[in-house]
């Protein structure tokens, strides 16, 4: 079984064909499906996406994008809407330098609220994190020293820098369909030294298709080309990478039921 442990299901892109989509991701061995909040007030649409399918779960944050419209949103607020039963994250929260599109000043402040969230309800942060590498690096070191918190850095393409320093401070590390990319020869070697019962897969869906569907519209049925590339470049099989990958997932995502058979 592999896991997308990081889509947008409530994205416009897949309103037109959503039963498809979780049942394609089915058919391709994809048992388990995240889809991750990117604003506290659409929560119900993420919600009420999580309880319409068995397989799909789904976390309860403000994208860094997003956080200078949600400055309001407390942690205590987190916590509360993380008491449903599908919520198994909190997040997506982090630091997005490359396109700025909230203040910096937000975005940290946010990401903080979030990781106060997660260090609570013991649920993992999902960690978006894009030329900010210094800031997170701190931010997080600065974080753990006031009390541990699970958490990941999603769809990673950062510097081996960060990615060490996540892993020194217990993180975990998601890769995406970046990794499948021709010049990604620099995040294929980070990923292979990375220690395996650290990583994680997704697709980040609708974005980032792993080749040979770069460009056009991503899925979490693709999540099987992550693996694949991921296992070539740690010299594992492909089924033996899906099933670590899988039990690490479960492990940081707790609160997710196992599928049944």
């Amino acid at each position: 079984m592999l896991v997308d442990s990081h889509c947008h299901l409530d994205f416009p892109d897949f309103d037109a064909e959503r039963d498809e989509i979780v049942a394609r991701a089915g058919a391709a061995g994809v048992g388990v499906m995240v889809t991750i909040s990117t604003r506290v007030r659409k929560f119900d649409q993420i919600r009420a996406i999580a309880e319409t399918y068995d397989n799909v779960w789904c976390s309860v944050g403000t994208h860094p994008h997003n956080a200078g419209e949600e400055t309001d949103i407390t942690t205590a607020d987190l916590v509360r809407l993380a008491e449903y039963e599908k919520v198994v994250a909190i997040g997506e929260a982090g630091l997005d330098y490359f396109y700025d599109k909230a203040p910096r000043e937000a975005q940290a402040e946010g990401l903080r609220r979030h990781i106060a969230a997660a260090r609570e309800t013991g649920l993992p942060l999902v960690i978006h994190s894009r030329d900010a590498d210094e800031d997170m690096a701190r931010i997080l070191t600065e974080e753990t020293e006031k009390g541990a918190f699970p958490a990941l850095l999603h769809c990673f393409s950062s510097g081996r820098d960060l990615a060490l320093t996540g892993i020194d401070l217990g993180l975990y590390v998601s890769f995406s369909g970046i990794l499948t990319f021709k010049r990604s020869d620099d995040l294929r070697a980070i990923a292979a030294e990375l220690p395996a019962d650290r990583l994680l897969v997704e697709t980040d869906a609708p974005y980032l298709a792993p080749q040979p569907w770069r460009g056009k519209r991503n899925e979490p049925a693709y999540v099987a080309h992550t693996n694949k590339v991921l296992a070539e470049a740690r010299g594992v099989s492909e089924d033996e990478m899906a099933r670590q990958t899988t039990e690490n997932f479960f492990r940081l995502f707790s609160r997710v039921k196992r599928p049944a058979g």
